[in-house]
C-alpha cells in the first residue's frame, strides 16, 4: 500500500492491499512538493489558536490557507487516473481511504470524548484533517465521469462557484468542500494530459530564472497583502473563504456577487499553487525522502498539535511573534520526525492496516449470474 496516498501514482503496477508494495520510480520535484505542502498544512493548524490576538500570526496564516490545500488537490490530480476503476483499484481505495478514515475517526472520537466530553461518532462529519481523505475519496471516484465531459475543469468550476449559494450542501462527508476544491484536483489531472511539468522538467536554465523569479514576485505580492491588509482580511474573515466548507450565506455575505469572488480567490489560489510548485527544486534535495511519508505527517501531527491547541497556552502574550517563530520552528520540526523511518514504521499498523479479510480472495473473479449458469 502506498505511504503517499495523498497522491497516488496511477503508473505503478496495480498490487492487492494485502500484498507487497510495487517498486515506484519517484520523482524528487514531486516528493518534495508534497512534504512542502504538508509542513505549510503542520504550520497552519500550529500557529491557528495564535490568530485571535496576533496581526503577525493572521497574515501567515492568510498567506499559507490562500494555497496550500489546492496545492494538494494539484499534486493529488495529477497523480490520479481516469480509467474505469478495476478491482484492484477499487480495493486499494477502501484499504488506503475508507479504512484508516474509519479507524482515525474512532481514535478521535476517543480522544475528544475524553478532553471535551462531549463527542459522538460520527463517521458523516470528519474530525478536524479527516475530511481531506473522504474528499479524496469522492475525487477519485467522479474522476472518471468527469473525463468523458468537454471541458471537465470548466463545469468543475461552475459546480465550485455554484455550489457556495445552497445552504444545504455542508460539510457532511466533506461534501461541500469536496465540491469546492474539486476544480484544483482537476487542474492536477488536466496537467498531467497537457505535459506541462515534463516540459518544465526539461526547461532550460535561463528559462527556468525567469519564471522562478516571477513566481518569487507573485507569492512575494500576496505575502505582502496578508501584511499590509491584515486588519480588513481579518474583518471580512476572508480565512473563511479558504475553506470551502460554508455557503456564501454561512460566511455572511449571500450577495448575488459571491459567487465572483469565490472564482477570484480560486484564480489567485491557482497563482499562488503555480509559483509554489515552480519554486520547489527539480532535482532531488534531502526533503525529497520526506515526501514519501505525506500521509503520516497529515495524519499524526494533529495528536501532537492537540494539547498545545486546547491547553490555551498559544493565547494572550503567547500569541505575539517571538512565540508564533518558536511554533512555526516546532511544526516544521514536527512534520520533519513524523515522516522519519522510524515513525512511519512504529505507526504503519495503524495508518496502512492489513486488511485482507475484507475482501473477496480473487479480486478479479466476479460473481456468476443466474443468468450466467442457466445459458
Amino acid at each position: 500500500m502506498s505511504t503517499d496516498v495523498l497522491s497516488t501514482a496511477p503508473s505503478a503496477p496495480p498490487v492487492a492491499p494485502d500484498g507487497p508494495a510495487p517498486a515506484r520510480v519517484r520523482v524528487p520535484l514531486w516528493d518534495t512538493a508534497r512534504f512542502l505542502a504538508v509542513t505549510l498544512v503542520v504550520i497552519g493548524h500550529a500557529i491557528q489558536r495564535q490568530t485571535t490576538a496576533s496581526d503577525h500570526a493572521m497574515a501567515l496564516y492568510t498567506f499559507i490557507y490562500a494555497f496550500h490545500i489546492p496545492a494538494f488537490g494539484v499534486i493529488s490530480g495529477y497523480f490520479s487516473s481516469s480509467a474505469t476503476p478495476t478491482a484492484v483499484r477499487m480495493r486499494r481505495t477502501i484499504a488506503e481511504i475508507v479504512v484508516p478514515y474509519i479507524v482515525m475517526q474512532t481514535i478521535w472520537t476517543v480522544v475528544e470524548s475524553i478532553v471535551e466530553g462531549r463527542k459522538q461518532f460520527n463517521p458523516t462529519q470528519p474530525t478536524w484533517t479527516l475530511w481531506f481523505l473522504l474528499a479524496l475519496g469522492i475525487f477519485r471516484l467522479v474522476l472518471p465521469y468527469l473525463a468523458q465531459l468537454r471541458w471537465p475543469l470548466l463545469w468543475t468550476v461552475a459546480a465550485s462557484i455554484g455550489v457556495g449559494y445552497l445552504d444545504n450542501v455542508d460539510s457532511t462527508l466533506s461534501l461541500s468542500r469536496a465540491i469546492g476544491l474539486m476544480p484544483f484536483f482537476l487542474l492536477g489531472w488536466q496537467l498531467k494530459g497537457w505535459g506541462v511539468m515534463d516540459r518544465w522538467a526539461g526547461a532550460p536554465r535561463r528559462v527556468v530564472v525567469w519564471v522562478r523569479s516571477a513566481a518569487v514576485v507573485v507569492l512575494a505580492a500576496w505575502g505582502s497583502a496578508c501584511v499590509v491588509f491584515v486588519r480588513p482580511f481579518r474583518s471580512f474573515e476572508l480565512h473563511h473563504w479558504f475553506f470551502y466548507d460554508d455557503s456564501y450565506s454561512g460566511l455572511g455575505q449571500d450577495a448575488w456577487w459571491a459567487g465572483f469572488l469565490r472564482l477570484g480567490l480560486m484564480v489567485l489560489a491557482s497563482a499562488l499553487t503555480a509559483s509554489f510548485l515552480l519554486l520547489v527544486p527539480r532535482r532531488r534535495v534531502w526533503l525529497s525522502a520526506f515526501g514519501q511519508a505525506t500521509m503520516y505527517v497529515y495524519l499524526l501531527h494533529t495528536f501532537v498539535l492537540y494539547p498545545i491547541r486546547e491547553s490555551g497556552v498559544l493565547s494572550g502574550p503567547h500569541s505575539a511573534w517571538p512565540y508564533l517563530l518558536l511554533m512555526v520552528a516546532l511544526a516544521i520540526t514536527v512534520a520533519v520526525l513524523l515522516a522519519t523511518p522510524p515513525v512511519r514504521a512504529a505507526t504503519r499498523w495503524l495508518l496502512e492496516p492489513r486488511v485482507p479479510l475484507l475482501f473477496r480472495r480473487d479480486p478479479d473473479q466476479q460473481p456468476t449470474s443466474e443468468a450466467t449458469r442457466a445459458s
